[in-house]
């Protein structure tokens, strides 16, 4: 990234061309499965889907200035990186995840806490993603959240 953007138009302008194809094709399927409530902003310097105040007036309980945060996305070093706090906060989530990623790929799945990352872009698998997208809804997101995360 040149500059660091503002918004996520912004942030997606600086990708460089090897990513931007698979950058764009992210977070349309994001936008396409997005259940309702959640809203897209930068956040942490990222594309991130986020519980706004407006909805959770509590915010993010490292930083309550902060919405609710529930996925980013980000073009780093060696990798595109999707986080997803879902997956690190519901164990049952991440198992369907990493069953489901099997079917979909041969790529070996690379997955933290809360982020999967993809060395190459050609090989992101969208449709799993776009369901993974799916499976939250935001006042399940706001329970989990409260019941697992915030502390």
């Amino acid at each position: 990234m040149d500059t660091k953007p503002a918004t996520v138009n912004e942030y997606m302008e600086q990708i460089s061309d090897n990513r931007k194809e698979a950058l764009e094709k992210l977070r349309k399927t994001i936008l396409e499965n997005l259940p309702k409530g959640f809203s897209e902003v930068m956040s942490y310097g990222m594309p991130s889907y986020v519980v706004p105040h407006s909805v959770y007036p509590a915010g993010y309980h490292c930083n309550s200035k902060e919405p609710l945060p529930f996925m980013s996305f980000a073009s780093q070093k060696s990798s595109i990186t999707l986080y997803h706090m879902g997956i690190y906060a519901d164990k049952k989530l991440l198992e369907w995840f990493v069953q489901e990623y099997s079917k979909h790929t041969k790529n070996k799945l690379e997955v933290g806490k809360s982020c999967i990352h993809f060395k190459k872009p050609d090989q992101i698998p969208y449709t799993i993603i776009a369901e993974l997208v799916t499976k939250i809804q935001v006042t399940d997101w706001i329970r989990l959240y409260e019941s697992n995360l915030k502390k």
